[in-house]
Protein backbone atom coordinates (compact mmCIF):
# COMPACT_ATOMS: atom_id res chain seq x y z
CA UNK A 1 0.00 0.00 0.00
CA UNK A 2 1.38 3.43 -0.88
CA UNK A 3 2.15 5.94 1.85
CA UNK A 4 2.52 9.65 2.01
CA UNK A 5 5.44 11.54 3.58
CA UNK A 6 3.94 11.34 7.06
CA UNK A 7 3.90 7.57 6.90
CA UNK A 8 0.09 7.42 6.97
CA UNK A 9 -1.39 4.99 4.41
CA UNK A 10 -2.74 6.88 1.37
CA UNK A 11 -6.16 5.21 1.66
CA UNK A 12 -6.49 6.27 5.30
CA UNK A 13 -5.40 9.81 4.51
CA UNK A 14 -7.92 10.01 1.64
CA UNK A 15 -10.70 8.83 3.97
CA UNK A 16 -9.80 11.49 6.53
CA UNK A 17 -9.69 14.11 3.79
CA UNK A 18 -13.10 13.12 2.42
CA UNK A 19 -14.63 13.29 5.90
CA UNK A 20 -13.19 16.75 6.51
CA UNK A 21 -14.41 17.96 3.12
CA UNK A 22 -17.89 16.53 3.75
CA UNK A 23 -18.51 18.03 7.18
CA UNK A 24 -16.88 21.41 6.57
CA UNK A 25 -18.65 21.85 3.22
CA UNK A 26 -21.98 20.84 4.79
CA UNK A 27 -21.61 23.42 7.57
CA UNK A 28 -20.62 26.08 5.04
CA UNK A 29 -23.54 25.22 2.74
CA UNK A 30 -26.00 25.31 5.64
CA UNK A 31 -24.84 28.81 6.54
CA UNK A 32 -24.91 30.05 2.95
CA UNK A 33 -28.37 28.56 2.41
CA UNK A 34 -29.58 30.53 5.46
CA UNK A 35 -28.06 33.72 4.06
CA UNK A 36 -29.53 33.03 0.61
CA UNK A 37 -33.09 32.79 1.94
CA UNK A 38 -32.87 35.28 4.85
CA UNK A 39 -35.20 37.83 3.25
CA UNK A 40 -38.15 35.48 3.73
CA UNK A 41 -38.00 36.26 7.47
CA UNK A 42 -36.45 39.74 7.50
CA UNK A 43 -39.05 40.88 5.00
CA UNK A 44 -41.78 41.72 7.52
CA UNK A 45 -39.53 44.12 9.46
CA UNK A 46 -38.05 45.55 6.23
CA UNK A 47 -41.54 46.13 4.85
CA UNK A 48 -42.60 48.02 7.96
CA UNK A 49 -39.48 50.21 8.12
CA UNK A 50 -39.30 51.13 4.42
CA UNK A 51 -43.05 51.08 3.70
CA UNK A 52 -42.80 48.50 0.94
CA UNK A 53 -45.69 46.78 -0.80
CA UNK A 54 -46.15 43.01 -0.87
CA UNK A 55 -45.03 42.99 -4.51
CA UNK A 56 -41.82 44.90 -3.74
CA UNK A 57 -41.07 42.56 -0.87
CA UNK A 58 -41.68 39.53 -3.08
CA UNK A 59 -39.19 40.84 -5.65
CA UNK A 60 -36.48 41.27 -3.01
CA UNK A 61 -36.77 37.58 -2.09
CA UNK A 62 -37.14 36.54 -5.73
CA UNK A 63 -33.98 38.22 -7.05
CA UNK A 64 -31.93 36.53 -4.30
CA UNK A 65 -33.32 33.14 -5.36
CA UNK A 66 -32.63 34.00 -9.01
CA UNK A 67 -28.96 34.87 -8.48
CA UNK A 68 -28.51 31.84 -6.24
CA UNK A 69 -29.52 29.64 -9.16
CA UNK A 70 -28.25 31.22 -12.36
CA UNK A 71 -24.53 30.69 -11.68
CA UNK A 72 -24.72 27.09 -10.49
CA UNK A 73 -23.45 25.69 -13.79
CA UNK A 74 -20.25 27.76 -13.88
CA UNK A 75 -19.74 27.29 -10.10
CA UNK A 76 -19.79 23.51 -10.49
CA UNK A 77 -17.51 23.59 -13.53
CA UNK A 78 -15.01 25.92 -11.86
CA UNK A 79 -14.95 23.62 -8.81
CA UNK A 80 -14.18 20.73 -11.17
CA UNK A 81 -11.35 22.76 -12.67
CA UNK A 82 -9.66 24.34 -9.61
CA UNK A 83 -11.15 22.43 -6.66
CA UNK A 84 -14.10 23.13 -4.38
CA UNK A 85 -11.94 24.53 -1.55
CA UNK A 86 -11.06 27.67 -3.49
CA UNK A 87 -14.57 28.15 -4.84
CA UNK A 88 -16.16 27.82 -1.40
CA UNK A 89 -13.72 30.30 0.13
CA UNK A 90 -14.46 32.89 -2.56
CA UNK A 91 -18.25 32.42 -2.31
CA UNK A 92 -18.16 32.74 1.49
CA UNK A 93 -16.15 35.96 1.43
CA UNK A 94 -18.21 37.48 -1.40
CA UNK A 95 -21.43 36.64 0.46
CA UNK A 96 -19.98 38.25 3.60
CA UNK A 97 -19.32 41.54 1.79
CA UNK A 98 -22.84 41.75 0.34
CA UNK A 99 -24.48 40.60 3.58
CA UNK A 100 -22.76 43.41 5.49
CA UNK A 101 -23.90 45.93 2.87
CA UNK A 102 -27.53 44.85 3.35
CA UNK A 103 -27.40 46.16 6.93
CA UNK A 104 -26.82 49.68 5.59
CA UNK A 105 -29.45 49.74 2.84
CA UNK A 106 -32.04 52.50 3.21
CA UNK A 107 -34.17 52.25 0.08
CA UNK A 108 -36.04 49.68 -1.95
CA UNK A 109 -33.66 49.97 -4.90
CA UNK A 110 -30.60 49.49 -2.67
CA UNK A 111 -32.14 46.41 -1.07
CA UNK A 112 -33.19 44.97 -4.41
CA UNK A 113 -29.64 45.27 -5.79
CA UNK A 114 -27.98 43.94 -2.65
CA UNK A 115 -30.46 41.06 -2.31
CA UNK A 116 -29.52 40.02 -5.83
CA UNK A 117 -25.81 39.98 -4.96
CA UNK A 118 -26.35 38.23 -1.62
CA UNK A 119 -28.04 35.49 -3.62
CA UNK A 120 -24.61 34.41 -4.88
CA UNK A 121 -24.45 32.26 -1.72
CA UNK A 122 -26.97 29.84 -3.25
CA UNK A 123 -24.47 28.82 -5.93
CA UNK A 124 -22.40 27.03 -3.29
CA UNK A 125 -24.58 23.96 -3.82
CA UNK A 126 -23.11 22.79 -7.11
CA UNK A 127 -19.58 23.68 -5.98
CA UNK A 128 -20.16 21.41 -2.98
CA UNK A 129 -21.59 18.61 -5.10
CA UNK A 130 -18.50 18.68 -7.31
CA UNK A 131 -16.16 18.91 -4.31
CA UNK A 132 -17.71 15.99 -2.43
CA UNK A 133 -18.02 13.83 -5.55
CA UNK A 134 -14.30 14.26 -6.17
CA UNK A 135 -13.50 13.07 -2.65
CA UNK A 136 -16.08 10.27 -2.27
CA UNK A 137 -15.88 6.67 -3.44
CA UNK A 138 -18.65 5.55 -5.86
CA UNK A 139 -20.09 3.25 -3.18
CA UNK A 140 -20.61 6.17 -0.77
CA UNK A 141 -21.36 9.04 -3.12
CA UNK A 142 -25.11 8.88 -2.58
CA UNK A 143 -24.78 9.12 1.19
CA UNK A 144 -22.09 11.82 1.02
CA UNK A 145 -24.09 13.99 -1.38
CA UNK A 146 -27.21 13.40 0.72
CA UNK A 147 -25.47 14.58 3.89
CA UNK A 148 -24.09 17.64 2.09
CA UNK A 149 -27.50 18.42 0.58
CA UNK A 150 -29.07 18.34 4.05
CA UNK A 151 -27.58 21.82 4.34
CA UNK A 152 -30.93 22.87 2.84
CA UNK A 153 -31.89 22.93 6.52
CA UNK A 154 -30.38 26.40 6.48
CA UNK A 155 -33.76 27.54 5.15
CA UNK A 156 -35.04 27.23 8.72
CA UNK A 157 -32.11 28.89 10.48
CA UNK A 158 -33.25 32.47 9.95
CA UNK A 159 -36.84 31.48 10.71
CA UNK A 160 -35.74 30.45 14.21
CA UNK A 161 -33.06 33.01 15.11
CA UNK A 162 -34.27 35.99 13.07
CA UNK A 163 -37.49 36.92 14.93
CA UNK A 164 -35.82 36.59 18.34
CA UNK A 165 -32.87 38.78 17.36
CA UNK A 166 -35.11 41.39 15.75
CA UNK A 167 -37.46 41.60 18.75
CA UNK A 168 -34.67 41.70 21.34
CA UNK A 169 -32.48 44.32 19.65
CA UNK A 170 -34.86 46.67 17.82
CA UNK A 171 -34.07 50.33 18.54
CA UNK A 172 -30.59 49.57 19.89
CA UNK A 173 -27.14 50.26 18.43
CA UNK A 174 -23.80 48.49 18.80
CA UNK A 175 -20.09 49.21 18.34
CA UNK A 176 -20.46 52.91 18.99
CA UNK A 177 -23.47 53.28 16.74
CA UNK A 178 -21.87 51.58 13.74
CA UNK A 179 -24.35 48.70 13.80
CA UNK A 180 -28.12 49.05 14.31
CA UNK A 181 -30.27 46.48 16.04
CA UNK A 182 -33.47 44.93 14.73
CA UNK A 183 -33.46 43.32 11.30
CA UNK A 184 -30.19 45.07 10.36
CA UNK A 185 -28.27 43.12 13.01
CA UNK A 186 -29.04 39.74 11.40
CA UNK A 187 -26.98 40.27 8.20
CA UNK A 188 -24.13 41.66 10.33
CA UNK A 189 -24.11 38.46 12.42
CA UNK A 190 -24.15 36.41 9.23
CA UNK A 191 -21.20 38.44 7.93
CA UNK A 192 -19.08 37.43 10.90
CA UNK A 193 -20.11 33.79 10.58
CA UNK A 194 -19.35 33.76 6.85
CA UNK A 195 -15.83 35.08 7.44
CA UNK A 196 -15.18 32.51 10.18
CA UNK A 197 -16.52 29.76 7.90
CA UNK A 198 -14.22 30.87 5.07
CA UNK A 199 -11.28 30.44 7.47
CA UNK A 200 -12.52 26.99 8.46
CA UNK A 201 -12.82 25.95 4.81
CA UNK A 202 -9.34 27.21 3.99
CA UNK A 203 -7.52 25.82 7.00
CA UNK A 204 -9.75 22.85 7.86
CA UNK A 205 -9.80 20.96 4.56
CA UNK A 206 -6.94 19.38 2.55
CA UNK A 207 -4.72 21.97 0.87
CA UNK A 208 -3.99 19.41 -1.84
CA UNK A 209 -7.47 19.48 -3.33
CA UNK A 210 -8.93 17.31 -6.09
CA UNK A 211 -9.93 18.81 -9.44
CA UNK A 212 -11.24 16.11 -11.80
CA UNK A 213 -11.86 18.61 -14.60
CA UNK A 214 -8.31 19.94 -14.68
CA UNK A 215 -6.65 19.72 -18.06
CA UNK A 216 -9.87 19.24 -20.04
CA UNK A 217 -11.16 21.80 -22.52
CA UNK A 218 -14.40 23.71 -21.97
CA UNK A 219 -15.93 22.01 -25.01
CA UNK A 220 -15.17 18.57 -23.57
CA UNK A 221 -16.69 19.45 -20.21
CA UNK A 222 -19.86 20.90 -21.77
CA UNK A 223 -20.40 17.96 -24.14
CA UNK A 224 -22.64 15.93 -21.73
CA UNK A 225 -25.14 18.82 -21.64
CA UNK A 226 -26.23 17.80 -25.15
CA UNK A 227 -27.76 14.62 -23.73
CA UNK A 228 -31.54 14.67 -23.26
CA UNK A 229 -31.02 12.58 -20.13
CA UNK A 230 -29.32 15.54 -18.40
CA UNK A 231 -32.34 17.77 -19.06
CA UNK A 232 -34.62 15.03 -17.74
CA UNK A 233 -32.65 14.95 -14.50
CA UNK A 234 -33.02 18.75 -14.38
CA UNK A 235 -36.82 18.50 -14.56
CA UNK A 236 -36.77 15.96 -11.75
CA UNK A 237 -34.84 18.46 -9.66
CA UNK A 238 -37.35 21.20 -10.38
CA UNK A 239 -40.00 18.95 -8.82
CA UNK A 240 -38.02 17.92 -5.73
CA UNK A 241 -35.87 20.99 -5.06
CA UNK A 242 -37.29 23.95 -6.97
CA UNK A 243 -40.71 23.14 -5.54
CA UNK A 244 -39.14 22.76 -2.09
CA UNK A 245 -37.73 26.29 -2.24
CA UNK A 246 -40.99 27.63 -3.65
CA UNK A 247 -43.18 25.95 -1.03
CA UNK A 248 -40.84 26.99 1.79
CA UNK A 249 -41.50 30.61 0.86
CA UNK A 250 -45.15 30.13 -0.17
CA UNK A 251 -46.62 28.06 2.66
CA UNK A 252 -46.56 30.60 5.55
CA UNK A 253 -48.77 33.03 3.66
CA UNK A 254 -50.81 30.10 2.26
CA UNK A 255 -51.69 28.90 5.77
CA UNK A 256 -52.58 32.42 6.93
CA UNK A 257 -54.78 32.98 3.87
CA UNK A 258 -56.65 29.65 3.82
CA UNK A 259 -56.92 28.42 7.42
CA UNK A 260 -58.52 29.77 10.60
CA UNK A 261 -57.99 29.10 14.29
CA UNK A 262 -60.59 27.96 16.84
CA UNK A 263 -61.92 31.52 17.10
CA UNK A 264 -62.50 31.73 13.36
CA UNK A 265 -59.58 34.12 12.82
CA UNK A 266 -56.77 33.55 10.30
CA UNK A 267 -53.98 31.50 11.85
CA UNK A 268 -51.09 33.63 13.13
CA UNK A 269 -47.91 34.05 11.15
CA UNK A 270 -45.97 32.39 13.99
CA UNK A 271 -48.19 29.31 13.77
CA UNK A 272 -47.90 29.27 10.00
CA UNK A 273 -44.09 29.52 10.19
CA UNK A 274 -43.86 26.64 12.67
CA UNK A 275 -46.09 24.40 10.55
CA UNK A 276 -44.03 25.30 7.49
CA UNK A 277 -40.95 24.18 9.43
CA UNK A 278 -42.56 20.72 9.72
CA UNK A 279 -42.32 20.59 5.93
CA UNK A 280 -38.82 22.08 5.68
CA UNK A 281 -37.14 19.77 8.21
CA UNK A 282 -37.99 16.37 6.68
CA UNK A 283 -37.42 17.72 3.17
CA UNK A 284 -33.86 18.49 4.30
CA UNK A 285 -33.02 15.94 6.98
CA UNK A 286 -34.16 12.93 4.94
CA UNK A 287 -31.77 13.78 2.14
CA UNK A 288 -29.02 11.58 3.65
CA UNK A 289 -31.58 8.76 3.92
CA UNK A 290 -32.35 9.23 0.24
CA UNK A 291 -28.64 9.03 -0.52
CA UNK A 292 -28.26 5.82 1.48
CA UNK A 293 -31.32 4.27 -0.18
CA UNK A 294 -29.91 5.19 -3.58
CA UNK A 295 -26.56 3.61 -2.72
CA UNK A 296 -28.23 0.48 -1.37
CA UNK A 297 -31.13 -0.10 -3.77
CA UNK A 298 -30.43 2.22 -6.70
CA UNK A 299 -31.43 5.77 -7.55
CA UNK A 300 -34.17 4.60 -9.93
CA UNK A 301 -36.11 2.83 -7.18
CA UNK A 302 -35.71 5.85 -4.91
CA UNK A 303 -37.10 8.13 -7.62
CA UNK A 304 -40.09 5.84 -8.14
CA UNK A 305 -40.80 5.95 -4.41
CA UNK A 306 -40.42 9.72 -4.46
CA UNK A 307 -42.68 10.45 -7.40
CA UNK A 308 -45.40 7.99 -6.41
CA UNK A 309 -45.61 9.45 -2.88
CA UNK A 310 -45.47 13.04 -4.09
CA UNK A 311 -48.10 12.43 -6.76
CA UNK A 312 -50.57 10.79 -4.35
CA UNK A 313 -50.16 13.52 -1.72
CA UNK A 314 -50.32 16.35 -4.29
CA UNK A 315 -53.53 14.97 -5.81
CA UNK A 316 -55.03 14.58 -2.33
CA UNK A 317 -54.12 18.17 -1.38
CA UNK A 318 -55.48 19.50 -4.68
CA UNK A 319 -58.99 18.18 -4.10
CA UNK A 320 -61.71 20.79 -3.48
CA UNK A 321 -62.73 20.97 0.16
CA UNK A 322 -66.28 20.15 -0.88
CA UNK A 323 -64.94 16.77 -2.03
CA UNK A 324 -62.71 16.18 1.02
CA UNK A 325 -63.83 18.37 3.96
CA UNK A 326 -60.92 17.13 6.09
CA UNK A 327 -58.66 19.41 4.07
CA UNK A 328 -60.13 22.30 6.05
CA UNK A 329 -58.47 20.86 9.14
CA UNK A 330 -55.04 22.48 9.46
CA UNK A 331 -53.40 19.54 11.24
CA UNK A 332 -54.66 16.99 8.71
CA UNK A 333 -53.48 19.20 5.87
CA UNK A 334 -50.07 19.73 7.51
CA UNK A 335 -49.54 15.99 7.97
CA UNK A 336 -50.08 15.38 4.25
CA UNK A 337 -47.68 18.24 3.43
CA UNK A 338 -45.19 16.66 5.87
CA UNK A 339 -45.35 13.35 3.93
CA UNK A 340 -44.93 15.31 0.70
CA UNK A 341 -41.78 16.90 2.15
CA UNK A 342 -40.40 13.52 3.26
CA UNK A 343 -40.62 12.28 -0.33
CA UNK A 344 -38.89 15.43 -1.56
CA UNK A 345 -35.99 14.86 0.82
CA UNK A 346 -35.42 11.36 -0.54
CA UNK A 347 -35.82 12.52 -4.13
CA UNK A 348 -33.31 15.36 -3.91
CA UNK A 349 -30.56 12.90 -3.03
CA UNK A 350 -31.68 10.33 -5.59
CA UNK A 351 -31.47 12.82 -8.46
CA UNK A 352 -27.88 13.64 -7.61
CA UNK A 353 -26.94 9.99 -7.18
CA UNK A 354 -27.66 9.60 -10.90
CA UNK A 355 -25.09 12.22 -11.90
CA UNK A 356 -21.76 10.69 -10.74
CA UNK A 357 -23.10 7.30 -11.84
CA UNK A 358 -23.69 8.36 -15.45
CA UNK A 359 -21.22 11.27 -15.69
CA UNK A 360 -18.37 10.62 -13.22
CA UNK A 361 -15.96 12.98 -14.98
CA UNK A 362 -18.51 15.77 -15.47
CA UNK A 363 -20.23 16.16 -12.11
CA UNK A 364 -19.53 19.91 -12.08
CA UNK A 365 -21.10 20.60 -15.48
CA UNK A 366 -24.03 18.17 -15.24
CA UNK A 367 -24.67 18.84 -11.56
CA UNK A 368 -24.37 22.56 -12.28
CA UNK A 369 -27.04 22.51 -14.98
CA UNK A 370 -29.37 20.33 -12.88
CA UNK A 371 -28.89 22.57 -9.85
CA UNK A 372 -29.32 25.75 -11.86
CA UNK A 373 -32.60 24.69 -13.46
CA UNK A 374 -33.86 23.25 -10.17
CA UNK A 375 -33.14 26.53 -8.42
CA UNK A 376 -34.81 28.51 -11.19
CA UNK A 377 -37.87 26.37 -10.56
CA UNK A 378 -38.00 27.97 -7.11
CA UNK A 379 -38.17 31.34 -8.86
CA UNK A 380 -40.82 30.36 -11.43
CA UNK A 381 -43.23 28.24 -9.35
CA UNK A 382 -44.55 30.84 -6.83
CA UNK A 383 -46.18 32.96 -9.57
CA UNK A 384 -47.79 29.77 -10.93
CA UNK A 385 -49.03 28.90 -7.44
CA UNK A 386 -50.57 32.38 -7.18
CA UNK A 387 -52.17 32.19 -10.62
CA UNK A 388 -53.85 28.83 -9.94
CA UNK A 389 -54.84 29.39 -6.30
CA UNK A 390 -57.80 31.74 -6.02
CA UNK A 391 -59.52 32.12 -2.63
CA UNK A 392 -62.27 29.81 -3.84
CA UNK A 393 -59.86 26.97 -4.68
CA UNK A 394 -56.98 26.54 -2.18
CA UNK A 395 -55.99 23.27 -3.85
CA UNK A 396 -54.68 25.08 -6.92
CA UNK A 397 -51.15 25.21 -5.51
CA UNK A 398 -50.96 21.44 -5.30
CA UNK A 399 -52.71 20.98 -8.63
CA UNK A 400 -49.65 22.70 -10.15
CA UNK A 401 -47.47 20.29 -8.18
CA UNK A 402 -49.47 17.25 -9.31
CA UNK A 403 -49.13 18.21 -12.99
CA UNK A 404 -45.38 18.79 -12.63
CA UNK A 405 -44.81 15.50 -10.79
CA UNK A 406 -47.01 13.60 -13.23
CA UNK A 407 -44.93 14.83 -16.18
CA UNK A 408 -41.70 13.84 -14.39
CA UNK A 409 -42.98 10.38 -13.47
CA UNK A 410 -44.28 9.69 -16.98
CA UNK A 411 -41.05 10.84 -18.64
CA UNK A 412 -39.02 8.68 -16.25
CA UNK A 413 -41.02 5.54 -17.00
CA UNK A 414 -40.84 6.13 -20.76
CA UNK A 415 -37.07 6.62 -20.47
CA UNK A 416 -36.68 3.41 -18.47
CA UNK A 417 -38.62 1.46 -21.10
CA UNK A 418 -36.42 3.03 -23.77
CA UNK A 419 -33.28 1.96 -21.91
CA UNK A 420 -34.53 -1.61 -21.66
CA UNK A 421 -35.20 -1.65 -25.39
CA UNK A 422 -31.88 0.02 -26.20
CA UNK A 423 -33.45 3.17 -27.60
CA UNK A 424 -32.05 5.63 -25.02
Amino acid sequence: MSTIDSGVPQEQEDTKGSIRVLWVSTLAFTLMFAVWLMFGVLGVAIKQELGLSDTQLAWIAAVAILNGSMWRLPAGMIADRIGGRKVFAVLLLASAVFSLAVAYAHSYVQLLILAFFVGIAGNSFTAGISWNSAWSTPQRQGLALGIFGAGNLGASVTKFIGPAIITATVGQTYFGGLVSGGWRLVPVIYTGLLILMAMLVWFGTPAQDRAPGQGRTLKERLKPLKHLQVWRFSLYYVAVFGAYVALSAWLPNYYVSHFTDSAGQPVSLQTAALITASFIFPASLLRPVGGWLSDRFGARLSMRLTFSTMLVTAILLSLPRTVLPLLSNLMFFAVIVFIHGCAMGIGKAAVYKHIPTYYPADVGAVGGLVGMLGGLGGFVLPPLFAAFTPDSYPGGTFLVMAVLIGICALWMELAIRGLKKGRV
